[in-house]
């Protein structure tokens, strides 16, 4: 994909080092929802626009068909990640977010498409720590 520039994002403003950060692992997923890139890319795209992220630039590797897939969709609030194993129907994702992005909204876009058995999901408040 190509790159894209956000003259909204303001290169003054100030951004706290601050967010949330989600890692999903997703089980008992159909194999065949775990294998397409571009349907990935898309759906990961999707998520991070219903979570009221901004989309900087995307790219998904396919190591064949019906294997796995691992891709990244890098936002101006920091990136979800994805890696699957359709032979175990098995998704790894990782969304971390910034400001007011909403990472749990993205999820559920992901979870409501993937379909998966079972879930673990771990939150991670992430914030810089004050010196001293």
């Amino acid at each position: 994909m190509k790159r894209v520039d956000l003259p909204e994002l303001a290169a003054n403003a100030i951004h706290h080092p601050a967010g949330q950060h989600l890692l999903a692992d997703l089980s008992g997923v159909e194999p065949q929802r775990l294998s397409d890139c571009a349907t990935l890319e898309l759906l990961l795209r999707q998520a991070a626009l219903a979570a009221g992220a901004h989309v900087l630039f995307s790219h998904f590797h396919g190591f064949g068909t019906g294997l796995g897939v691992t891709g990244v969709v890098l936002l101006a609030e920091s990136h979800i990640t994805i890696h699957t194993w359709p032979e175990n129907g098995y998704a790894a994702a990782d969304i971390f977010m910034c400001g007011a992005a909403q990472p749990e909204l993205a999820l559920a876009v992901i979870e409501q498409a993937l379909a998966p058995a079972s879930r673990q999901i771990r939150s991670i408040a992430r914030h810089a720590r004050q010196p001293g």
